[in-house]
């Protein structure tokens, strides 16, 4: 007799390996079979459990009844969950899955999402829902983008961060009358006083790290006190200044004076424009930064890194303090274009002048022809302290190279070098190089005198004046023009 579980109708006991085998299995794994009086008496155990665990049918009223009755209970539930949680939706920050990381749920505005917003408006009538759980709130439109706020003004740069800028395109002018200030306005093109450069038609140019070019004269105006300089090769990486406007130039405005006062390059003072003024058809602007000697030519910047005038004069009295003026730059502007903005033959020292002390213009005459012979005589002693260095050059040029004689009497020997037929000697083929060097140098000192003797006579510096001035330097040779 096989051994039953408390429930035959589901098992029994197999008596040879112990294992529980269903009750509608004959036969255990181990092979032992189940005995058919056994297998009879839990097939009818097993009647028996299904007919008592069978349940009634109910009436389909019930049925529909208790379906109702649950829909209704979890619909509340689930109400009751969700009122008062669900947070506001912002109509222009959604959360949308990005990528194919369900956990990747970064913001992203409405716009980027507008294509997958629906306008119930504009889409068919759907059925209408009857699940009392589902609830559809209408299609959120996307929100339309605001302007962009304008932009704010952003503040001035600091001021030694404007003057860093600025001082790269400032350079200090060399020539046989002294040395002042200038200013690169292009590449190539250099603003400076005339009477900076004198009468020299060519400067030495000096910029911020040392470094030194040659630069051409080009165009003078005497009575702006403006000179246009142009430099050869000219580095096109060069810095320089933008012009401003010197006549809408205001009072109590900040400016700045960059330039080499007494030599010292690379120097900045600050003050303000004290006064605009038009005085003769030209326009000064009057300001209290320091302008001293070697300021000349140098630029006055606004606040905002712009040249309004070129500085040209400064007043230093027991009357006259912080006196310094500047030439309006937009002078300077129009003679760069070919324009000259006045005609008068005066300068701007003498219609300041004029205009402080109410000279007359016979006064005004005699103020511009000894300022023109100051500028004279200082150019020629320059040239002659070049003359001076040529004579020993000629000397020993004449011992080891020329073989011959000079034919005239001059003032310094070499100035035979011009006379067609005063040097009918041999120069030895060897000395061909330091022949042409001392000819060069001759020549340059030439066009100093010339270009000296042109500017004095646009100053009225009578001829007798500027021949003494030749004699007394050894300089006077009829042949200059020729």
């Amino acid at each position: 007799m096989v051994e039953q579980s408390a429930s035959p109708a589901f098992s029994w006991k197999c008596p040879a390996c112990g294992r529980r085998v269903p009750a509608k299995v004959s036969t255990c794994r181990c092979g032992q079979a189940l005995d058919p009086e056994d297998a009879a008496a839990l097939m009818a155990a097993d009647d028996v459990t299904a007919a008592v665990a069978e349940p009634e049918p109910k009436s389909s009223a019930g049925t529909v009844v208790a379906v109702i009755l649950a829909f209704a209970t979890i619909g509340g539930v689930a109400y009751w969950m969700n009122a008062g949680r669900a947070p506001a939706v912002n109509p222009s920050e959604v959360a949308v899955p990005v990528g194919d990381d369900p956990d990747d749920d970064r913001k992203v505005p409405a716009p980027a999402r507008a294509a997958a917003v629906i306008d119930a408006s504009t889409q068919p009538a759907a059925a209408p829902v009857t699940s009392p759980i589902l609830v559809i709130p209408p299609a959120t439109p996307a929100a339309v983008p605001m302007p962009a706020p304008p932009a704010i003004a952003v503040p001035g740069a600091p001021l030694e961060d404007v003057i860093s800028a600025a001082m790269p395109a400032v350079v200090r002018i060399e020539s046989s009358v002294g040395s002042g200030s200038g200013f690169f306005v292009k590449p190539d093109t250099i603003l400076t006083n005339v009477h900076v450069v004198g009468g020299n038609v060519t400067v030495t140019v000096r910029r911020q790290d040392g470094v030194t070019a040659a630069a051409r004269v080009e165009t003078t105006a005497s009575e702006l006190d403006i000179a246009v300089l142009r430099i050869s090769n000219a580095d096109p990486n060069q810095a320089t200044l933008r012009l401003g406007s010197g006549t809408q130039a205001r009072a109590g405005q900040e400016v700045m004076a960059l330039g080499s006062p007494l030599g010292l390059q690379n120097t900045v003072t600050r003050g303000i424009v004290s006064a605009v003024r038009e005085v003769g058809g030209l326009t000064l602007v009057q300001t209290d930064a320091a302008i001293n000697p070697g300021n000349s030519g140098g630029p006055l910047i606004a606040r905002s890194g712009e040249v309004i005038g070129i500085a040209t004069m400064g007043m230093r009295s027991a009357v006259a303090q912080g006196l310094s003026f500047a030439v309006a730059i937009d002078h300077a502007q129009a003679l760069l274009a070919g324009q000259r903005t006045m005609t008068t033959s005066s300068t701007p020292l003498n219609t300041l002048t004029q205009a402080m002390s109410g000279q007359s213009s016979s006064s005004d005459t005699e103020v511009r022809r000894a300022r023109g012979n100051q500028v004279y005589q200082q150019t020629i002693a320059t040239l002659a302290r070049h003359a001076d260095a040529l004579d020993g050059r000629w000397i020993t040029f004449k011992r080891t190279c020329y073989e011959g004689r000079v034919v005239g009497s001059f003032e310094r020997e070499w100035f035979a070098l011009w006379e067609p037929r005063a040097m009918p000697g041999v120069v030895s083929p060897t000395c061909s190089a330091i022949f042409n060097d001392v000819r060069r140098v001759a020549d340059d000192i030439r066009s100093g005198v010339v270009a000296a003797e042109e500017t004095a006579r646009q100053a009225d510096v009578y001829p007798g004046t500027r021949r003494d001035v030749l004699r007394n330097n050894r300089l006077d040779y009829s042949g200059w023009t020729r």
